[in-house]
């Protein structure tokens, strides 16, 4: 069968190409290898509970009436309502080290006013870090890159204060250790710390659901359980998708959110080699517990607790199974909620070396999943409330359970370090999108689908 566009894999990305490509009257297929559409952000129920996966919170929250914005840029363009997201604003949020504490909310001024308080020596040089930040095109393609560290350590001259900006930033969306590229770093800082938290009360559904319904209502075709074996290639370009099931598919051109390396193993003459990009290795393990009352109940009503319990923050792949030296907190109930949800619910997420995960047998596998819940509950309640006499239930991922829904090598859950701005790949017709091409976070995976559907097949006809 023949269509205009194939889209590799359903993810947030996946679909608003989709979207975008659909409502033009394309003719156009996304192909996802899972029984579930979300890619790194989609749900699960186990035992009558109901999870989400990867989504924290959605960040890049602006007001509705907010026009020169990601939030209702990505609305105009998937021809979307606010109301289709049902987003509810975020509480408070945090950065805790040792030290000190740095709070925000969706108001860049109150955050701006605890830089001040907490470092006043640094008000004055955190203002020209704002300033930098506004004036920098982080969306240009061919923008050469440069190490936030450095452009950050040239303004900043305090690593305290430098550290605790870098920690959301790089936990919700950088795949380099230690460091980000500038770009990287304003898109981020942009959507945490100048737009904001927020999150539907129905949790990822409520984005998929709008997202699938949108698709298929401008006549998209969407084939789950339906994975790529490999992609052939003739003169140049892609001739031919082949799928696991036998099926072969040809279009004119093809979109791939796999990731750049998971997608070039799909072609027959794969170099590992003969590819100038790195693999990524930074992975998470993600506790889910349900406890039997709210945290808020006892005083913590804070949304998302960014921690860091050493003396610098070592945002890298860990030496151990689990990295306990910094992570997050996410209180899913903390949102501005109308009615609370179902379950009282906390989340906590670490950093993870997938090589030891993967190499566990199935019985240490579980050991170690339980060894390691405790260790990092006894690093988590330093900075809540001790809530784990209040658990009912508890689920947990790793990174080998991220390869194995997503396909992403070594479980790296923000791709490789080497992002892909415009989208090419050496052949005419195959084009990158998602989390290796660079925007992040769930608009930002979104906005990656609309930008490269525009520019490579919209735009060139």
């Amino acid at each position: 069968m023949d269509y205009d566009v194939l889209i590799i894999g359903a993810g947030m990305s996946g679909l608003a190409a989709g979207i975008r490509l659909a409502y033009y009257d394309k003719k156009v297929c996304i192909l996802e290898r899972h029984y579930r559409i979300g890619g790194l952000n989609s749900f699960y129920s186990r035992d009558g509970h109901k999870f989400d996966v990867g989504l924290h919170a959605m960040t890049n929250y602006v007001p509705k009436g907010t026009k020169s914005a990601p939030l209702p840029k990505l609305l105009r363009q998937l021809k979307l309502q606010a109301e289709d997201f049902a987003l509810c604003q975020q509480r408070m949020s945090a950065v805790r080290f040792p030290e000190k504490t740095l709070r925000f909310n969706n108001d860049l001024e109150f955050f701006i006013q605890e830089v001040a308080d907490s470092f006043p020596a640094q008000a004055d040089n955190f203002q020209k870090l704002l300033k930098a930040v506004s004036e920098y095109d982080a969306l240009a393609l061919n923008a050469k890159p440069i190490s936030a560290r450095e452009v950050v350590g040239s303004i900043i001259p305090d690593p305290l204060l430098i550290d605790m900006i870098f920690c959301p930033l790089m936990y919700y969306g950088n795949a380099q250790e230690n460091d980000m590229e500038f770009g990287q770093f304003v898109i981020m800082f942009n959507s945490i710390f100048c737009e904001g938290f927020a999150r539907p009360h129905a949790g990822v559904r409520q984005i998929l659901d709008a997202l699938i319904q949108k698709y298929e209502g401008c006549g998209g075709e969407l084939r789950l359980r339906c994975g790529v074996q490999s992609i052939q290639v003739d003169n140049g370009k892609v001739e031919s998708v082949l799928l696991d099931n036998g099926d072969e598919l040809t279009a004119d051109k093809v979109i791939s959110s796999a990731g750049y390396v998971e997608t070039m193993r799909l072609l027959p003459d794969y170099d590992p080699g003969g590819f100038k990009k790195d693999v990524g290795q930074l992975s998470f393990v993600e506790f889910i517990m349900v406890l039997d009352r709210e945290l808020a109940e006892m005083g913590y009503d804070t949304t998302i607790t960014f921690f860091n319990n050493s003396d610098r923050f070592d945002y890298r792949k860990p030496n151990d199974l689990v990295g306990v030296s910094s992570g997050v907190i996410c209180c899913p109930n903390n949102f501005h909620f109308e009615t609370p949800l179902p379950e009282a619910m906390i989340r906590v997420t670490n950093m993870a070396n997938f090589d030891l995960w993967n190499n566990l047998g199935s019985e240490e596998y579980q050991a170690q999943k339980a060894a390691w819940l405790e260790t990092t509950l006894n690093e988590v309640v330093k900075f809540v409330p001790d809530f784990r006499d209040l658990i009912v239930y508890t689920d947990m991922f790793t990174p080998k359970t991220i390869y194995r829904f997503t396909g992403h090598l070594n479980g790296a859950v923000y791709g490789t370090p080497n992002k892909i701005k415009t989208g090419v790949t050496h052949l005419d017709n195959l084009f990158i999108c998602g989390t290796d091409q660079g925007f992040l976070g769930i608009v930002g995976a979104m906005l990656s689908g609309i930008s490269i559907a525009n520019l490579h097949v919209l735009q060139k006809g």
